[in-house]
This record gives structure tokens, C-alpha cells and sequence, in this order.
């Protein structure tokens, strides 16, 4: 293995329209660094949430523009900008101003040794899934949520088990993330989960909670 090793944004394969895994293709162990892509004016960069991980995260605007909004504050944030959010119960969301607004993200725990969230195993299972390998795919995502439980990760996996006609088994993967209205609204228009559409038990897992 070479102590260096050089790519640009472009030259890193995309796992979607949106995920640039920059941390998956260095093989960075020490910190958590991805990038993220606006394809068009007014796409959601960076989702509305918190940092469950307890990462403090540093973004960076690699090109466009972008409004954030931290903790309820709105920032004009241009191409050169850097935006740090501190504490991981900060609500934060970043909505591209430009088409092709990038940003970079970086993150860790103080004072703990970084690992590998599960979800990034996305970066490996899409390759897979876009290849119409739904049985690797499947075979991934599992192994991932055997070491720790992820709601995107659990949401894939209903995906890809529906796409292999493995009803129940999508069905059950998607109960976990039920209680999730952005999962849910978005389980209400993906086309991946046609096969259990008319399920009684998809229909009363998009029903919202009170």
C-alpha cells in the first residue's frame, strides 16, 4: 500500500445522484469525510437532522452556493465558506442555492477513536444494487445491521428484499424504520417497494404515528 494517494471529486465514483464516499475510497480510518452533491436549485445537501454519531462536523462549500440553517439560524454560505457545528444536538440543514453545489463533510468524536458507521456500507451496496445483484446487495446490508442497527441501512434492505420478491422479509426490514416520517414519505413513492404496495401491513406502517 502507497503512503499517499491523489483523486479529485470527479475522478471518486458516486453511490447515487447525491453521495460522493470520499472516506470509502481513501480507506480513511481516523475521520469520517464524504461529500455531498445539489444536483439542482433547491435540493436538500445536507437533510434536516441531528448528529447522532456525537461528530463534531465541519462543512466545507466546494463549489455554488448554499443556505444553511443551524439551530434555527439561516447562513449564506458560498463557494470558500466553511460552516463548523459543534454540538451534536445542533439541528442542521444545508439547501443548495446552485446547481452542483458541493459539500464536504468532516467529522469525529472527541476524544474517541473513529469507526465506521454502518451506513456508509451503502457506498459498497450500490454498485451492487444498480448492477441488479439484489441477493449481494441483501447479503450486505445484513451483515452490516448484525453489528449495528441502522435505519437507512434497514430501509435499503426492505428494498432490495422486495425487488427479490421477498415480501415478508421487506416487509419486516421496513417495520424498523416505520417511526421515521422521512423514511416513510419516502417509502410512499419509491418504486423499489412496488411488490408490497398492497400489503395491509405497508399501508399501516405509512400511517403516520401519534
Amino acid at each position: 500500500m502507497t503512503a499517499w494517494k491523489v483523486a479529485t471529486l470527479d475522478e471518486i465514483p458516486r453511490s447515487g445522484r447525491t453521495w460522493i464516499p470520499v472516506r470509502n475510497h481513501f480507506d480513511i480510518r481516523a475521520f469520517g469525510v464524504n461529500a455531498w452533491v445539489g444536483a439542482e436549485e433547491g435540493d436538500d445537501v445536507i437533510s434536516e437532522h441531528k448528529e447522532e454519531t456525537g461528530h463534531e462536523e465541519l462543512y466545507f462549500v466546494s463549489a455554488g452556493r448554499a443556505t444553511f440553517t443551524v439551530g434555527g439560524e439561516e447562513i449564506d454560505a458560498p463557494a470558500g465558506t466553511f460552516v463548523f457545528v459543534r454540538e451534536p444536538e445542533t439541528v442542521r440543514k444545508a439547501v443548495a442555492r446552485e446547481a452542483g453545489t458541493t459539500l464536504l463533510t468532516v467529522g469525529a468524536k472527541p476524544g474517541e477513536a473513529f469507526e465506521v458507521h454502518p451506513w456508509e456500507v451503502n457506498a459498497e451496496m450500490w454498485p451492487l444494487y444498480e448492477a441488479g445483484d439484489y441477493d449481494g446487495a441483501a447479503a450486505l446490508l445484513r451483515d452490516a445491521l448484525e453489528r449495528e442497527p441502522d435505519a437507512g441501512l434497514y430501509y435499503n434492505l426492505a428494498c432490495v428484499e422486495a425487488l427479490r420478491g421477498r415480501k415478508d422479509d421487506a416487509l419486516e426490514a421496513l417495520s424498523h424504520v416505520a417511526y421515521d416520517a422521512r423514511l416513510r414519505d419516502l417509502a410512499s413513492k419509491d418504486r423499489d417497494l412496488d411488490a408490497i404496495r398492497d400489503d395491509s401491513r405497508f399501508r399501516e406502517m405509512l400511517t403516520p404515528r401519534s
